[in-house]
């Protein structure tokens, strides 16, 4: 009998000593914690200067006949903008959100359609949207210079105002600066079809109508910070 009762008060002894065992390894044992995110490194922006134009193409359609203030349209980035220390910003196929801020429709009396526009944003492939402040203007070798990495800067344009005027031939425009009185005087080329008889064609009020394809130049008038394009 005290030979059983011995056995039975070991074996509960020693149950109670692995419990006690198990329940010290639980507190002794180190909670686990989520590892903490490291913050995502700042990101840097590069300068694109004032009075660089970007080459850009149509993608809509305007016409003075139709188009009223406000109307908003998209051009085509079609060559790299790059910072000042030379990384690609704007990379080729970015959007340029244009906006119409003035239409007087061809009248009689010899009077071409005139647009005016301005842009107001660039949108990168990745989806980015970042505001601009730019203008229309021509992609003449005498007014705007493309340099090896393709931006362009403009020379005579940076202190004109420049419209689109009617006169390019079949419904096309001409780019013109607007000179006192909201006259225009022709200092672009022809971005429209045909370039002959260019002042008999000014006296016919033709309509200013940009299509599609139709290239020219953004002009901006403050500088710009962007990230640079992967």
């Amino acid at each position: 009998m005290k030979k059983r009762f011995f056995i039975l008060t070991l074996m509960l002894s020693m149950l109670l000593g692995v419990s006690a065992i198990e329940t010290l390894a639980q507190k002794r044992r180190p909670v686990l914690r989520p590892a903490s995110k490291q913050p995502a490194p700042p990101v840097k922006y590069y300068k694109v200067n004032a009075g660089t134009v970007i080459r850009v193409r149509m993608n809509d359609t305007l016409s003075s006949k139709t188009a009223k203030v406000g109307d908003r349209f998209t051009v085509t980035v079609t060559e790299p903008v790059y910072s000042n220390n030379g990384l690609v910003v704007i990379p080729v196929g970015s959007t340029i959100t244009g906006r119409v801020d003035s239409v007087v429709p061809a009248k009689k009396g010899g009077k071409p359609g005139q647009i005016d526009v301005s842009f107001v944003s660039v949108k990168l492939p990745n989806g980015q949207v970042r505001a601009i402040n730019g203008s229309l203007t021509a992609l003449e070798s005498e007014d705007a210079k493309s340099d090896e990495e393709g931006t362009v800067s403009g020379d005579r344009m940076k202190h004109r105002k420049v419209i689109f005027i009617g006169g390019g031939g079949a419904g096309g425009a001409i780019i013109g600066a607007a000179v006192g009185g909201g006259k225009g005087a022709v200092i672009g080329g022809i971005i429209g079809a045909g370039a002959g008889l260019l002042g008999e064609r000014l006296t016919k009020g033709e309509e200013a109508e940009v299509k599609p394809n139709t290239e020219f130049g953004v002009y901006l008038n403050q500088a710009i910070y962007m990230p640079k394009w992967n």
